[in-house]
């Protein structure tokens, strides 16, 4: 029997039929320079915010830093000793990769720029780099092993991070030290130091911070598995599967768009 327009069901009067246009977040386009390097800075304090929320600060220790978009060599990082919780755009500073402060009035954390620079320089395809003194990334970090397959959100980082124990717990002041650290990175989207915690990078601070997070989740998460007895691990291919539909930087970006949108509505200071 032919189904007549009454029987269509609508709510509002709007049919209820398959949409094909469905609205998809993807990352924004720039006209200038300078509105790619506002939207960086912006993400970078909300990210920062994002830190303080979730007790990763730790005295005036971590920090996350974005490169310019005009000047590559130089990068965004949050200022020594201000507050995660109170990051605000016209807080952040500039530095050259040889630890200079360009633009801004603070001063810069030295294993900021050691480490960050480091990588910065070692890898062109890293935009953005986060770290900080997170509880589970420390205390996972001294076991001296990767994260294993044990979850979904752990498979992001399949055959994609290295732990890296050279100097390994000590404070990293010096260039070269920085160089062996970032030499060992590799090309992957994280890494373990040893007896020091996590480290993530992405070609925007969405990317990072987010990989950053749920790598911080994901070890808390192993650590409570090894607690509580012998964790089994996911299957060879099940967990190559899962990166491959997890572990992009596509949805990097898009994983932290939830994270951004609740702080840009708590903290909308962050833009000052």
């Amino acid at each position: 029997m032919a189904m007549t327009d009454e029987s269509v069901r609508t709510i509002d009067g709007v049919p209820l039929t398959p949409k094909t246009d469905l609205y998809f977040r993807t990352p924004p386009e720039f006209d200038t320079v300078e509105e790619e390097r506002l939207h960086r800075k912006q993400k970078l304090a909300g990210a920062l915010r994002i830190f303080g929320k979730f007790g990763f600060s730790e005295g005036v220790a971590g920090h996350i830093t974005v490169r310019d978009p005009e000047y590559p060599d130089m990068f965004w990082v949050n200022p020594l000793g201000v507050s995660f919780r109170h990051m605000r755009v016209s807080d952040l500073i500039l530095c050259d990769h040889e630890g200079n402060v360009v633009y801004g009035g603070h001063h810069v954390n030295r294993a900021a720029y050691v480490l960050h620079a480091a990588i910065h320089q070692a890898r062109p395809d890293v935009v953005a780099a986060a770290h900080s003194h997170s509880p589970y990334g420390k205390s996972f970090s001294s076991l001296g092993i990767p994260l294993a397959p044990l979850t979904q959100d752990a498979c992001a980082f399949y055959d994609d991070h290295v732990v890296i124990a050279e100097q390994g717990g000590a404070v990293v002041f010096e260039v070269e030290a920085g160089k062996e650290f970032a030499s060992k990175f590799g090309d992957g989207k994280a890494a373990i130091h040893q007896n020091h915690g996590l480290f993530t990078v992405g070609t925007t601070v969405d990317e990072a911070c987010w990989w950053f997070v749920t790598m911080e989740r994901s070890c808390q998460a192993q650590l409570m598995a090894m607690a509580a007895g012998t964790p089994h691990e996911i299957r060879d291919e099940y967990a190559r599967y899962t990166f491959n539909e997890t572990g992009s930087h596509a949805v990097g970006w898009y994983q932290f768009q939830p994270m951004w949108d609740e702080i840009q509505r708590s903290d909308p200071d962050l833009f000052d």
